[in-house]
């Protein structure tokens, strides 16, 4: 016979939850940030050649590759080969380094990307942000695009005739970057980089996947952890597994 469970046994249980979810939180916001909503303050710009200032710049970027990836990106001009044309504001080609060594796909632009044409600015891509300085890196050591260069309305999720139609230029940004890691941002990024619709996330994240010359890393997409924050734990193993694999030191606490 079942047992009943009392009113306060259930207040119990929940307690404990909310405990354990928040204390996971805290721990999970030393890496990607505290406040999601409100930037935080910013600090005083160091004195130049201060060892605050942090690490000399990176090496000047490949030339060629960098040419290459201009060159992509004048042939689709204003793409208008699916409806989406229709409907954005602004094409989103992706940024960062021609020669990164690591590279995050994700599924389409949002609306401030679609504003600004730059791929990953909003909620989203703030959190995005974080997570790679988490990992001892800057936005600018790596190259962020998605599998479609427009918005589609609403934010909805891109059908396969607009994935087909779209997938090509981010395979060729691929070839061309030639990164060691590809980081699939969510299902949608997953199943197109694969061409596979049935490609999953909770099956395949944390699990390096062979794929164009480099390693496929899957995890959740940023937009997905703002909904899910205690999924956040999962997504940073994944990203130590990248750091890993790149050769990158450990974070200090």
């Amino acid at each position: 016979m079942r047992r009943a469970v009392s009113g306060t046994e259930q207040h119990t249980d929940e307690r404990e939850r909310l405990i354990a979810e928040l204390k996971a939180r805290v721990e999970l916001e030393q890496w990607f940030g505290a406040d999601l909503y409100r930037p935080a303050p910013r600090p005083p710009a160091p004195e130049p050649g201060s060892p605050a200032a942090g690490p000399a710049p990176s090496p000047e970027e490949d030339p060629e590759k960098r040419r290459q990836l201009e060159e992509l990106r004048a042939a689709i001009g204003e793409c208008q080969q699916c409806s989406l044309g229709q409907t954005r504001t602004k094409l989103v080609f992706g940024e960062g380094r021609s020669d990164a060594r690591l590279m995050f796909v994700g599924e389409a632009p949002g609306r401030d990307e679609d504003a600004t044409g730059q791929p990953f600015i909003g909620r989203a891509g703030k959190l995005l942000t974080r997570m790679i300085v988490a990992m001892g890196l800057e936005r600018s050591d790596v190259y962020i695009g998605n599998i479609l260069k427009c918005r589609p309305p609403d934010n909805r999720t891109p059908t396969l005739s607009e994935m087909a139609v779209c997938l090509p230029y981010i395979l060729q940004q691929v070839d061309i970057i030639q990164p060691e890691v590809v980081c699939a941002l969510g299902a949608t990024a997953l199943k197109g980089l694969l061409r596979d619709p049935r490609a999953s996330i909770g099956r395949m994240r944390g699990k390096f996947v062979p794929w164009r010359g480099a390693k496929l890393m899957p995890t959740y997409h940023p937009a997905y952890l703002l909904r899910s924050p205690g999924e956040k734990r999962k997504a940073w193993d994944d990203l130590q597994k990248i750091m890993a694999e790149l050769g990158l030191p450990p974070p200090e606490r």
